[in-house]
């Protein structure tokens, strides 16, 4: 349905929009999250490392520049492509003031063959003038905002630390929309506490809410996380590999067609990885997904209604 995919790809929107893949280079934009510095909270979400979910990122003491023109040469020896969107992924990236986040987000824009930019950032973080700001960049630019729901149960949030209710989610989704403003959600399969049903439950919350594109994840355990302290205290199950494929289908059937998936398996670094393992191996879990909704007879969007 979408070159032979059951699901609606980032790469197959891209492709779409700019005729060519888009790259994305991920940036570090040298900001910090009210999770960490005493607003929110002091240690982070309880899964973040210390990079902010930004492992794979240049050093942040680089400039915008020199953080893509070293992110494009990683990047060449896997594609070919004159297409880039910079993601500014670590912590969180509208936690500043309106001014410097202007200069970093025009910073990157200013590079070569920059097309658009995709940040990462919480719902308590977008105030009036960072929506301003927000619009502004939507104008001039392809711009996706990337926000951490990981689930929509306030119980397992709290637990997880996320440090926002579910409800302000919705809110800044809503605010979003009504600017135009292309939204992605995370979820994280897998939390503890939570069973399929739960998980599921999340899927439709966001399927409910129309947004742009979601990133679906398992929970990682990584070495020097709260999380991992917390694992070897409290041991909880972990999802297999055919647990996940399967709750991954389900969710796919739930989301509407038009729902851009821009991923349906996360990145653990290696060296800091504790479990799950089987999701070091990225190309089987993606083969598996596509094998499952083959056999099911399934696709995005089968099950999807409002």
């Amino acid at each position: 349905m979408w070159n032979e995919k059951k699901y609606h790809s980032l790469d197959y929107e891209m492709k779409k929009i700019f005729g060519e893949k888009a790259i994305k280079l991920i940036i570090d934009g040298g900001f910090t999250c009210p999770n960490r510095d005493g607003t929110a909270g002091y240690r982070g979400c309880i899964f973040c490392s210390e990079r902010g979910s930004g492992d794979f990122s240049s050093e942040r003491c680089k400039s915008i520049e020199k953080q893509i023109e070293e992110q494009k040469q990683i990047m060449s020896g896997k594609w070919k492509s004159s297409t880039y969107i910079a993601y500014f992924q670590s912590y969180t990236n509208t936690y500043d003031s309106v001014e410097n986040l202007r200069k970093r987000f025009y910073e990157a824009l200013d590079c070569e063959n920059i097309k658009g930019l995709a940040i990462a950032t919480r719902p308590d973080c977008i105030d009036e003038q960072v929506l301003e700001l927000l619009s502004e960049l939507n104008s001039k630019t392809f711009l996706w905002i990337e926000l951490g729901l990981q689930t929509a149960d306030d119980k397992t949030a709290e637990f997880l630390r996320r440090g926002y209710k579910t409800q302000q989610f919705r809110e800044v989704c809503s605010q979003l929309k009504n600017k135009n403003i292309r939204t992605v959600v995370h979820m994280i399969m897998g939390l503890p506490g939570e069973i399929k049903t739960d998980m599921l439950n999340t899927v439709k919350y966001v399927a409910e809410l129309n947004l742009w594109g979601v990133k679906i994840h398992m929970l990682h355990i990584l070495r020097g996380t709260d999380l991992a302290d917390y694992y070897m205290q409290n041991p909880f199950h972990i999802l297999t590999l055919e647990e996940y494929v399967d709750v991954v289908c389900d969710s796919l059937e739930l989301l509407s067609e038009g729902t851009v998936v821009h991923r349906l398996t996360g990145d653990g670094k290696k060296s800091d990885l504790i479990e799950p393992l089987w999701t070091l191996h990225k190309l089987k879990v993606l083969s598996d997904i596509d094998k499952t909704l083959k056999i099911r007879e399934s696709y995005q969007g089968k099950k999807f209604s409002l």
